[in-house]
């Protein structure tokens, strides 16, 4: 689809507009996401007078990994509801439908970015580094297996979200990024504030996507960062980059 064919934006949405457009919207498929290793759908979604894009990806079109679980649309939604509920705004509204063309998935706002600019890119920024300490922070509580430079977007206002979040959340040691940049540093004080409350608590929002030890791993993941409040070095004994980088 062309940029002159996409569906024209009427004004900014709220998070509670685009919940309940991801929610309850007619959508249509327009074709395959490029670059994706499961098959991954940009939509047209349609409520009332509203009508925007977003990303759809099925449980049909994963494939099985031999070190994670099927499941994978469930942590981006899972991934969502972590941000959210922790207060860390750099994950794009995604919601669970059972009723989409190609059977139960995940639908995620598109966000539409500055395609050229990635992690890489956006490090020589100096005004962006507050917004990717916390992607990488809650990278750290998620524990994302596959935060490649090309994840990390920023949208027209200027700000940073951090995308495709299937691989995060397995019970293991699983940690895998680019943003090894700030090894050493203190972790941001929103993120010390989440490790807290998730070492207390894991929020409810996460009891339908996760199992019981990817819940329990999130609080000792938590309690391990309170601990030891710094962003970690790179690990010697596993592979701590994905590939490709972008």
């Amino acid at each position: 689809m062309s940029a002159d064919e996409r569906p024209r934006a009427t004004g900014p949405l709220s998070r509670e507009g685009w919940t309940e457009l991801l929610e309850r919207g007619d959508a249509e498929v327009e074709g395959r996401m490029p670059w994706s290793s499961n098959i991954t759908l940009l939509v047209t979604l349609r409520l009332g007078g509203e009508k925007r894009q977003a990303v759809y990806k099925p449980l049909g079109g994963e494939r099985s990994l031999w070190d994670f679980p099927d499941g994978l649309f469930r942590r981006e939604v899972a991934a969502y509801e972590l941000a959210r509920a922790v207060g860390i705004d750099v994950v794009p509204e995604t919601v669970l439908r059972h009723d989409l063309p190609f059977g139960t998935g995940s639908l995620q706002r598109l966000v539409e970015a500055d395609y050229a600019q990635h992690y890489f890119t956006l490090l020589e920024d100096a005004a962006k580094g507050a917004a990717l300490r916390l992607i990488a922070g809650l990278d750290l509580l998620a524990n994302n297996a596959d935060r490649k430079g090309g994840h990390v977007l920023v949208d027209s206002a200027g700000h940073l979200w951090g995308i495709d979040n299937g691989l995060c959340f397995h019970p293991e040691p699983k940690l895998r990024t680019v943003m090894w940049d700030f090894a050493g540093e203190q972790l941001p004080g929103e993120v010390v504030a989440a490790a807290e409350a998730l070492s207390r608590r894991v929020p409810r929002s996460l009891e339908r996507l996760l199992s019981d030890p990817e819940r329990a791993a999130i609080r000792r993941r938590a309690r391990r960062l309170v601990a030891d409040p710094c962003f970690p070095e790179p690990p010697e004994s596993s592979r701590a980059y994905p590939w490709p980088l972008v």
